[in-house]
């Protein structure tokens, strides 16, 4: 992979992570255009990158909410932020399970797997229509909300299932204000990459000489100013604009992978 291609794809990462358009899933497509010829490993590996320097431009953009979180912890009082946090616990706990038993298999799917990835994004397509037509009652996210929608979120594991989309509309479909489903859904999901980041680092794979580091780099700052400039753009959008919007798009993105797939 030389560095246009980091650049790229580190864009296309940090535009797509804030919308529901799956963003595992645009990352796949780029690769498959731009002719990425990395193994699965490293087809993950360079994703998960991509997905920090975004998780870090989340905590810039929340930063007051997380230091709100953070001081209500540590206040060691049973407060709003302690129970916010009590929730993003267990939303995170299918995720861990699925990411610890099937590592291996999910490694495989990040191959340049396109028709896979047009399929899901039909899934996607789907979900994001459904919440469309679900009313927004305006409740908060509870804690066995939280758990359905940590399992929505193991799901979207799968590149070509939107994370943020299927949390949103999973969230949305119980009933859950849209604005409060946006800031659950991105902020439950950092904890989940900064311990993905610390797997990889404890067990050698981002020193893999196999690895081209200044791709990796470079990729890393793109979607980190990206994210930036995004997160702030899109989440006004997700709160304000129709999902069914995304929807045809990832439905019009599915077909079209679907009909390259069998095209090559």
């Amino acid at each position: 992979m030389d560095l246009l291609d980091a650049v790229i794809l580190g864009i296309i990462q940090g535009l797509t992570e804030f919308l529901p358009v799956s963003s595992s899933g645009h990352l796949e497509l780029g690769k498959a255009i731009l002719g990425d010829t990395s193994v699965p490993e490293e087809s993950l590996l360079f994703t998960v990158v991509l997905h920090f320097a975004t998780a870090l431009s989340t905590l810039v953009i929340f930063r007051k909410d997380v230091l709100e979180i953070l001081s209500g912890l540590f206040s060691f009082k049973w407060n709003e932020e302690t129970q916010f946090s009590l929730k993003i616990i267990i939303s995170m706990l299918p995720a861990v399970i699925v990411g610890l038993l099937f590592e291996e298999q999910l490694e495989a799917l990040f191959g340049g797997n396109i028709l896979f990835v047009g399929f899901m994004l039909l899934v996607t397509a789907l979900l994001l229509w459904l919440a469309d037509k679900a009313k927004d009652t305006g409740k908060k996210v509870s804690y066995s909300n939280a758990f359905v929608i940590g399992v929505a979120q193991a799901i979207a594991m799968l590149p070509g299932i939107s994370r943020s989309g299927a949390t949103i509309s999973t969230s949305v479909l119980l009933g859950n204000d849209k604005t409060k489903a946006a800031r659950f859904s991105f902020l439950m999901v950092v904890p989940l990459i900064f311990g993905k980041i610390a797997k990889d680092l404890l067990g050698g794979e981002l020193t893999s000489s196999s690895t081209d580091l200044t791709a990796l780099a470079v990729g890393f700052i793109a979607a980190f100013i990206a994210g930036l400039v995004a997160c702030t753009w899109m989440i006004t959008l997700v709160r304000k604009s129709k999902l069914s919007w995304f929807a045809i798009y990832c439905f019009v993105v599915g077909i079209a992978a679907i009909i390259f797939a069998y095209a090559q």
